[in-house]
């Protein structure tokens, strides 16, 4: 049920943490009086003050949350998916290439074309250096694409993100900022890669886990997305009332041209129609959880700059949820290029992320 219904969960969370003020001022907690809003503060699911500085900081580490997810995502991954990689690898690689290329040229064309405040800059950009999201996989589904094509993209580009993301932003932002690549390395070492490899390795060396941990996984890898966003709209929530239109229409620039990258990507690539889907949305969507953690812990003068990975995550699931079921409503693509790749009942991480536990 979460993740079939994902985009109304998102939009309740981050309604929720947008209006927790009026909230609490409805129940008798007047931000305007000190005592009263000291109250309200303690009852702040998501933020906290901090004791040192008297600024709100997230009440979880969003760092925590990001390697909580990924933690997740790698004990859902079976070990034919992670073999596709190898099996494959000339079309994974490549269909990496188009994202690591096309996303990062296109969110700081965008960035400089919209000509926005430097703060906004930096959180366009880091839209397009990440890698992809793990919803990718599901609405591949939904879209009736290549699965184990979508999962090993998601895979390789997880993978080699501690080497890529570093050099992709340095040569996008050096305009802008400084970026410490080797502290970027380490963190996605730390928060991204490492739970990936260590949910994997626990669910195939414990029986008594893979049997288990992948039905929570799904689930707790969703809520923790959900509550990594409502906590950048919940520290962003005075200056995106104040967002310019232009940062708006530079990140629906940046989904819609990522979608078409990735379909002429395929289209150059010469995969099949189910493989072009799967590209397609991979090379759309981003994973604005390591995003918001690295707009928060390296441009932390700057905390604008997690504004645009909030915001992306609700355009790229909007609009890829709606191109998923228009790929879904065209003709047949066939049994060998189905959602699964080879066969329609195939276990994949998606099918397990939209099935309820048997």
């Amino acid at each position: 049920m979460l993740q079939r219904h994902l985009l109304f969960w998102f939009v309740l969370s981050s309604g929720l943490a947008w209006i927790w003020p009026q909230l609490m001022g409805a129940f008798g907690f007047d931000g305007n009086e000190p005592h009263l809003a000291s109250e309200a503060a303690a009852f702040d699911p998501f933020l906290i003050q901090d004791g040192e500085t008297g600024k709100q900081v997230p009440r979880f580490s969003i760092g925590l949350l990001v390697a909580t997810a990924m933690f997740c995502i790698g004990a859902l991954l079976p070990r034919d998916e992670v073999n596709q990689v190898l099996r494959r690898w000339p079309v994974v690689l490549g269909g990496t290439l188009v994202q690591y290329t096309a996303m990062p040229l296109l969110s700081l064309t965008f960035a400089l074309l919209f000509q926005l405040p430097r703060e906004l800059f930096i959180g366009v950009v880091l839209v397009g250096c990440v890698p992809g999201a793990m919803a990718s996989n599901v609405l591949t589904l939904a879209a009736r694409g290549n699965v184990s094509y979508s999962v090993s993209l998601t895979t390789l580009a997880t993978l080699v993100s501690p080497l890529v993301v570093p050099v992709a932003m340095r040569l996008a932002l050096q305009t802008q900022a400084s970026i410490d690549a080797a502290g970027v390395s380490l963190q996605l070492l730390r928060e991204v890669v490492a739970p990936v490899i260590a949910g994997y390795l626990l669910c195939r060396q414990s029986p008594r886990l893979a049997a288990s941990l992948p039905r929570m996984a799904g689930p707790i890898a969703n809520l923790t997305i959900l509550w990594i966003i409502a906590t950048v709209v919940a520290a962003n929530r005075d200056r995106m009332q104040h967002t310019p239109l232009s940062v708006l229409a530079a990140l629906l620039a940046l989904n819609a041209f990522g979608y078409l990258a990735g379909h002429f990507g395929g289209v150059l690539l010469r995969l099949p129609e189910g493989m072009r889907r799967a590209l397609t949305l991979e090379v759309g969507m981003q994973n604005a959880g390591v995003g918001t953690a690295l707009a928060l812990k390296w441009f932390s003068d700057t905390p604008s700059a997690a504004i645009p990975t909030a915001v992306y995550t609700f355009g790229c699931m909007l609009t890829g949820t709606i191109l998923a079921r228009w790929f879904a409503s065209q003709s047949d693509i066939g049994p060998r290029d189905s959602a699964a790749g080879e066969r329609a009942d195939v276990d994949t991480p998606a099918r397990r992320l939209t099935e309820p536990p048997k």
